[in-house]
């Protein structure tokens, strides 16, 4: 990448993160202003209403229960019955373990002991790049999985002489339709169910946990009311699905622009070669024509080279009224956007080949010589000499 590429790239960025913070201030301080303003009444209606405690002993109060929570206590649970409502059981634990190498990191649940946060240092560099190896795996998976279906859908499609650009498209909608659906609309729904959350919080979860920024404001499981054991493992399992299904699209994209590009350079470079031949051609020309030659007669003037085309046909030429065609070779071409699929970053090289060979004409094959090129003067011999055959006896 240049670098006025990557300064632009640069200042496009910085005014991204500027614009978004102007926007989250304008509508988050607000709101924060008035929780610290509710909270402060709220500490004062306290303290008149219990004049025995002093302001001192309630913010202590205050920042142990902050603590507190922060470690995963729940203040509505009583001590005897910590062992049903454990924040750190196996299934709550088998999740905080998945948000680790899944890079998410909700923060609702954090590390309070020296020891843990030590084997988390190195539980997150073995972690991490092993889900990113299945992460790659189960995304081809899926992804062939949702192409091979497409495929059939397709099918039908051509079937109904439906042209091939319009199919593409189609299947292209058809593979993101079927991922959104699948990972995004049905989750919401089912969240929205277990966790009592409207529909925007529950869509709200969904986005930000599939795009790995994990705020820990909403977190599934995170309530002591839910009861089934099972039921992080299994969100977790659907974060699987949902990043490698985001991580296939993404890589689709990608390979479709990068065949797109790949083609454009390939068809700027033939079109730079041809313009190029046939400036070369015509200077020849006006050369030819020049002072030195303007003075012959008509019938000793040399023969003017013809114009190149790419598409010449090789041997000796054929009168028009020749029933035999010459077929031309057209270089294969790949489509822009193939349905979504690996082979989208394929594209052939005979296109870059042909733009940097330009407009030259094809190989001749052996014992012929390619039309208008002149023949080699023939190096004269020398004397012969008779052969040394010796004395006869």
């Amino acid at each position: 990448m240049r670098s006025t590429t990557l300064l632009a790239l640069l200042a496009l960025v910085l005014l991204y993160l500027v614009s978004g913070a102007l926007v989250f201030q304008a509508l988050e301080q607000p709101y924060e202003q008035q929780a610290q303003k509710d909270l402060g009444e709220t500490r004062e209606k306290f303290l008149r209403a219990h004049p025995c405690v002093s302001q001192h002993e309630l913010g202590l109060f205050i920042k142990v229960v902050a603590d507190a929570l922060g470690g995963g206590a729940d203040p509505e649970t009583n001590s005897t019955s910590i062992s049903n409502h454990s924040a750190w059981n196996l299934g709550s634990a088998f999740f905080f373990s998945g948000t680790i190498i899944t890079t998410i990191g909700y923060g609702n649940a954090a590390l309070r002991t020296d020891a843990g946060r030590l084997f988390c240092i190195f539980y997150a560099l073995v972690g991490i790049p092993l889900f990113g190896m299945l992460l790659a795996g189960v995304g081809d998976r899926l992804g062939s999985s949702l192409r091979r279906g497409i495929g059939h859908i397709e099918a039908i499609f051509l079937k109904w002489h439906v042209p091939p650009g319009l199919v593409r498209v189609l299947s292209a909608m058809l593979f993101l339709l079927i991922g959104c659906l699948l990972f995004v609309l049905a989750p919401t729904f089912i969240f929205c169910y277990m966790e009592d959350w409207s529909k925007l919080e529950a869509i709200y979860f969904v986005i930000v946990t599939l795009t790995t920024v994990g705020f820990g404001d909403y977190v599934a499981g995170a309530d002591p009311k839910q009861n089934f054991p099972a039921y992080q493992p299994l969100v977790w399992f659907w974060i699987l699905l949902g990043l490698a299904y985001f991580a296939s699209v993404l890589t689709t994209i990608g390979n479709w622009l990068r065949a797109v590009s790949r083609r454009t350079r390939a068809e700027m470079g033939g079109l730079t070669a041809q313009a190029a031949s046939w400036t070369g051609t015509v200077t020849a020309r006006v050369t030819q024509r020049a002072v030195p030659t303007a003075s012959l007669p008509e019938k000793e003037r040399p023969p003017l080279p013809p114009l190149p085309c790419p598409a010449q046909p090789i041997g000796p030429p054929q009168s028009p009224l020749s029933p035999e065609k010459v077929a031309t070779p057209s270089p294969p071409t790949a489509s822009a956007l193939d349905y979504p699929s690996e082979n989208l970053a394929f594209i052939d090289e005979s296109s870059d080949t042909q733009s940097e060979r330009g407009c030259a004409l094809p190989r001749a094959p052996r014992g012929r010589r390619r039309p208008n090129t002149p023949r080699k003067p023939v190096r004269p011999r020398g004397p012969v000499r008779p052969r040394n055959k010796g004395v006869p006896i």
